[in-house]
């Protein structure tokens, strides 16, 4: 939907309003009947995972619910409208908030700068609940950026913001690097697929050096180059909060790569470097940064003039721990044991990684700790759950406890 003409008048509560025909007042009468009752909280802390499912008007009715509003009859008839004016509908602010979660996602309708300029209206004043803005793909180019940068530098509400397959360049990058240095609230902000070049990943890494909330940052596809990966690697070496970051299919080469991986030698928090194509030099200065950061998880498809030699293989890891439990008469609980301080069956990831490539009784290198990890922990979950293993234990121990019982029974 084009948000050209969305511009609510929040004071308008008091303004005359001419009667509406008989039809909208018994749908609206109908609306506030649906609403009745509702003890639904809309400061829950993801509130859009209730809204996945719906779409346009049923999203709208059920955001209404939530505040426990009468929706607009004249919203909901005009929503696939070029153009909606709600100036003297009475919204107040709660109208408001059920109007803006109805367009949590509005990728890809070509918004261009006055739909940026409409929707970050909404975020100025805090006057949105918005959590999540997915604006992919709407022609948001330069003229834009001041509107984000603006709007972002206040507001407290959104933590996830999704600018990809846009036409963001150097100058945007530059603005939204200004906003990223007074946000304190945003977590999760994908810029891939624009064209923020090497200034405009300086800027954001300036924005970098002093943010204290960002955790996810995709810039992939975005053509940084070597000058952008040296200021994002300069960028994480005082960033403490940043815990993934991708930045695949950047042109960054060998140079590139050394000066990104001085910046991952000294930063203690990033957990995920995502690059796609990367070379032999490169992983020889991963292997040095992986003694010191064995935690980090550098996610990457192929190397470079290596793809038509035979890959090197790594004996199974898994098979390499069974193999020495057997030897020393152990368990696979009491290996998972060793390595869980906290003793609740959940091993963090980053715990874990650095526990094995720590220990010297069992050989495993970077990447067949990768492998294990991988293997243990198949859903992404960020832990490394061997609670299933408590049963096979007590199994075991009855086990024993009836053998003994029967040897003593036998003369």
């Amino acid at each position: 939907m084009n948000l050209f003409g969305f511009m609510a008048d929040q004071n308008a509560e008091t303004a005359e309003i001419s009667e509406p025909p008989e039809h909208v007042l018994q749908a609206d009468a109908s609306a506030e009947k649906a609403t009745k009752g509702s003890d639904t909280d809309l400061e829950a802390e993801d509130p859009e995972k209730a809204f996945r499912s719906i779409r346009g008007a049923e999203l709208y009715l059920e955001a209404c619910r939530l505040v426990e509003v009468v929706p607009v009859s004249y919203f909901i008839q005009n929503l696939d409208k070029p153009y909606i004016n709600l100036n003297h509908h009475g919204l107040g602010p709660k109208g408001v908030k059920a109007i803006a979660i109805a367009l949590v996602n509005i990728s890809n309708n070509h918004l261009d700068t006055p739909g940026a300029e409409a929707i970050t209206s909404l975020l100025l004043d805090n006057v949105s609940c918005l959590h999540t803005l997915q604006l992919s793909g709407n022609n948001f180019g330069e003229e834009a950026a001041p509107y984000f940068a603006e709007a972002l530098m206040s507001n407290y509400q959104v933590k996830k913001l999704d600018l990809s397959h846009n036409e963001f360049h150097e100058k945007g990058g530059q603005l939204l690097g200004q906003m990223l240095a007074s946000n304190t609230k945003l977590e999760i902000l994908d810029l891939s697929w624009n064209h923020l070049k090497r200034k405009g990943a300086v800027g954001l890494s300036v924005g970098l050096r002093v943010n204290d909330a960002l955790k996810i940052l995709n810039l992939s596809w975005n053509g940084i180059g070597n000058e952008g990966a040296l200021a994002l690697g300069e960028a994480l070496k005082v960033n403490n909060v940043l815990v993934h970051l991708d930045i695949s299919n950047n042109q960054i080469n060998n140079e590139g790569a050394k000066r990104l991986c001085r910046g991952l030698g000294v930063n203690g928090n990033l957990k995920i470097l995502k690059n796609v194509l990367v070379n032999e030099n490169f992983i020889k200065l991963l292997d040095g940064v992986y003694r010191m950061r064995p935690e980090l998880d550098v996610i990457y498809d192929e190397v470079e003039g290596c793809i038509s030699k035979i890959p090197k293989q790594h004996p199974n890891p898994m098979k390499l721990i069974q193999n020495y439990l057997k030897a020393h008469n152990l368990q696979l609980w009491d290996f998972f044991r060793e390595i869980d301080k906290d003793g609740n069956m959940k091993i963090p990831v980053a715990t874990f990684r650095r526990a094995m490539m720590q220990q010297s009784r069992i050989p495993l290198d970077r990447v067949q700790i990768g492998e294990l990890v991988h293997n243990l922990d198949r859903n992404r979950t960020g832990f490394v759950d061997y609670s299933h293993l408590k049963e096979q234990k007590t199994a075991q121990k009855l086990e024993e406890g009836e053998t003994e019982e029967e040897n003593k029974e036998e003369p």
